[in-house]
């Protein structure tokens, strides 16, 4: 069974109640990933957090 979540590492720019703001590197390119549909979680790395989210979403925001 093939699983339609993907995990990827970004640096979150900006948090409220219900999304957080998220980039991958450029923070002009940060994207709103609401909080209902992720799971984040902090990584080894000093200011970087691991999103799990659906791979379609990541795709259409350009994370992938």
């Amino acid at each position: 069974m093939k699983s339609n979540i993907v995990d990827i590492d970004v640096e979150v720019s900006h948090r409220t109640e219900k999304a957080v703001l998220v980039h991958t590197g450029i923070k002009e390119d940060a994207v709103w990933l609401p909080l209902s549909q992720i799971e984040i979680e902090p990584s080894w790395v000093a200011g970087i957090e691991t999103i799990s989210l659906p791979e379609n979403l990541a795709a259409e925001k350009g994370l992938i």
